[in-house]
């Protein structure tokens, strides 16, 4: 990502893993097997638009391998879960000094409409969704599968 682009862009960090799941005061709130987990970053510029593009790009992205071992399907293709979880802090600018900033971030009303639009649209789509819990102290734990990690941007 370029400098000049950073605020502008929803960010989804996807995993493919064997099993995710999240926990919140020692309860389990959102549990997968194999599947996405999708960690959130909303910008102060995003929309309903780009969280609507993002949930179709998370969900049509070929990172799955297929007969051939070739990464070439998508979490619909493979029955595959997803497991959102709002991350803000994936929204830092970290360019100066040693400390974040998270000046970009969208307000927590905003980010919290938007988390749960996407959340929507991925539930939409057919794939099984689960979720964190929004703005709580979350434990994630995963087995990521490969390890195999994306940047996605729209």
């Amino acid at each position: 990502m370029l400098i000049s682009e950073q605020g502008k862009n929803m960010i989804a960090l996807i995993q493919r893993v064997t099993q995710a799941n999240v926990v919140v005061e020692n309860e389990i709130v959102g549990e997968i097997g194999h599947g996405l987990l999708v960690l959130l970053g909303v910008e102060k510029e995003d929309d309903q638009q780009k969280a609507k593009r993002l949930c179709e790009k998370v969900i049509g992205y070929r990172i799955f391998s297929d007969e051939q071992d070739k990464m070439n399907l998508n979490v619909q293709q493979v029955g595959g879960s997803l497991l959102v979880v709002s991350q803000f802090t994936l929204v830092a600018d970290t360019q100066k000094g040693m400390r974040p900033s998270f000046s970009g971030g969208a307000n927590p009303d905003k980010a919290d409409e938007l988390y749960r639009y996407f959340v929507e649209r991925c539930c939409q789509s057919g794939v099984k969704t689960e979720t964190g819990r929004f703005a709580a102290d979350m434990k994630v734990s995963l087995t990521n599968n490969g390890p195999v990690t994306f940047w996605l941007q729209v």
